[in-house]
């Protein structure tokens, strides 16, 4: 069975992560994105402290897709560096990697 990861995004506004979610989903880069918010980051921004209401999306997918989510979530995100970090999935149910691999598979295989 493949590795996999939770890849970490936050975005500006509920509408832009619900976008980006549907997007990835809809291309199968991930089987499942939930989206929690409004949060609030703290963070240094071109010299200065920042702090933004943000909405969090948790993106559930194989590690081996991580480079095309990251490029959609750049392609499709209003930040200039969006965060994209990918975290390991190191325990989950059997069933539930099995039905991650097979909403992630194209259907042409």
């Amino acid at each position: 069975m493949p590795d996999f990861v939770e890849i970490i995004t936050t975005a500006s506004t509920e509408d832009e992560a619900r976008a980006i979610a549907e997007g990835l989903v809809a291309a199968r880069l991930a089987g499942c994105v939930q989206i929690d918010g409004p949060i609030t980051s703290v963070y240094r921004w071109q010299g200065d402290v920042e702090a933004a209401q943000e909405w969090r999306c948790a993106i559930k997918t194989r590690a081996e897709l991580f480079a095309a989510v990251e490029q959609f979530i750049r392609e499709n995100h209003s930040y200039s560096v969006p965060q994209v970090i990918g975290l390991p999935i190191v325990a989950a149910s059997v069933p539930y990697l099995e039905w991650l691999v097979a909403e992630t598979e194209h259907p042409s295989g």
